[in-house]
């Protein structure tokens, strides 16, 4: 004879499952980003951890209400075709339940604002994968089935933070490193986000147009004047490809050692600015076709 189903661990357990996804996913975007080129402003990982916290509460209540809407009816439809069809009837039948019932409101919601249909049906199947997850999850009946999947969901993204770290030190995931671009890449013209150039000779020369200027409006605390003139460059390889550093002296333009980031497809240079520590950088890209 089975256990009678308790409602309340299913949304129990569903809730938790939803809780386990987002931190899942956020340990693999935390990975996946170690693997990118930084961005213009660094990330305030303080202040990114603390609204990740702060952000549980509200998660949790999200998970909760759409394990009420979708999940528990699923499994309890999935219940009833189990005593029609067979036992094992409920765990084909709840992820096409999920489906079902999240059909109605995603492409109700997409044909009133004119979504595009890809964007869509992406965002159902992954819905209802989410979803059919904590479902089938939930559908066991115990009295322990609650503290077995926060023990084990709990692991799963603890060892997925674990392994992806580990991955990354030793070389089995890619780990973010600048392009060795060498003075040969260097030659040729450098943009930055708005049309401004640094054009670089092979003979050494090199020529500003209106590179690095920042406003006292937009930057109070430390404004710049844009620069422009003529002077040369150098390209310094360092000890290896974090070191590199592209000198320019052109007379007026007070400008430290330019770094490098970007990629071998993309490369860029780079000048820190902004408040000490805060990670926000000035980049030229080089342009296409710039030789």
């Amino acid at each position: 004879m089975h256990q009678k189903r308790s409602y309340a661990v299913v949304l129990l357990v569903s809730t938790l499952v939803g809780l386990l996804e987002v931190a899942l996913t956020v340990v693999v975007v935390v990975l996946y980003v170690q693997t990118q080129p930084p961005p213009d402003r660094g990330p305030d990982r303080v202040e990114i951890g603390a609204d990740l916290v702060g952000t549980v509460p509200l998660i949790g209540f999200i998970s909760f209400l759409l394990s009420l809407v979708f999940v528990l009816p699923a499994v309890a439809l999935a219940d009833l075709l189990g005593r029609w069809l067979g036992r094992h009837a409920a765990w084909w039948s709840a992820p096409l339940i999920v489906a079902a019932l999240l059909t109605p409101p995603v492409f109700g919601y997409a044909a009133y604002n004119d979504t595009q249909t890809r964007a869509t049906l992406l965002f159902w199947v992954s819905a209802t994968a989410s979803l059919s997850l904590g479902a089938l999850i939930a559908l066991p009946r115990g009295d322990r089935l609650l503290g077995r999947v926060a023990l084990w969901g709990t692991a799963v993204v603890a060892g997925t933070g674990l392994f992806g770290g580990l991955g990354l030190a030793v070389g089995l995931l890619p780990a973010y490193e600048p392009p060795r671009i060498g003075p040969e890449a260097m030659t040729g013209t450098w943009v930055d986000h708005t049309g401004n150039t640094l054009v670089f000779t092979a003979d050494g020369r090199v020529t500003a147009s209106g590179v690095g200027g920042r406003s006292s409006h937009d930057y109070p605390d430390n404004p710049s004047p844009s620069c422009s003139g003529s002077g040369t460059w150098v390209y310094e390889g360092g000890r290896d490809v974090w070191a590199q550093k592209v000198r320019v002296d052109i007379p007026g333009c007070g400008w430290p050692a330019w770094g490098v980031d970007g990629t071998a497809r993309e490369p860029r240079i780079h000048q820190h600015i902004g408040d000490p520590g805060s990670g926000e950088k000035y980049k030229l890209r080089k342009a296409s076709g710039g030789s």
